[in-house]
């Protein structure tokens, strides 16, 4: 399984990116797909999860600013980010929680390159 990620930028305080993340390989399913964040000198955090049935999470920083998405046929998750602030630089990651066979009990897990993004203010 090999996750591609794209659509990182340099953006002003205020702005929008949209960040893309394709899956492709084999596999039986993808459970779960998500985006993480690493900011120099931090530990790296959760931003946002959703579900193969469409259940989202959100970290509270990003809550009512940042929106997953999943299209399952492309087997792409996107992260929607607006009203982008400083604090939201960072390295962007995404990940899958993926079962490679049917009778795989746990998932496994598979990350992206990373992606840059950098809000100026």
């Amino acid at each position: 399984v090999q996750l591609q990620a794209s659509g990182g930028g340099l953006v002003q305080a205020g702005g929008s990116l949209r960040l893309s993340c394709a899956a492709s390989g084999s596999w039986f399913s993808i459970n779960v797909m998500g985006w993480y964040r690493q900011a120099p000198g931090k530990q790296r955090e959760l931003v946002a999860s959703i579900t193969l049935g469409g259940s989202t999470n959100y970290a509270d920083s990003v809550k009512g600013r940042f929106t997953i998405s999943r299209d399952n046929a492309r087997n792409t998750v996107y992260l929607q980010m607006n009203s982008l602030k400083p604090e939201d630089t960072a390295v962007y990651y995404c990940n899958a929680a993926v079962k490679l066979t049917f009778l795989q009990v746990k998932t496994d897990d598979y990350w992206g390159q990373g992606t840059q993004v950098t809000v100026s203010s």
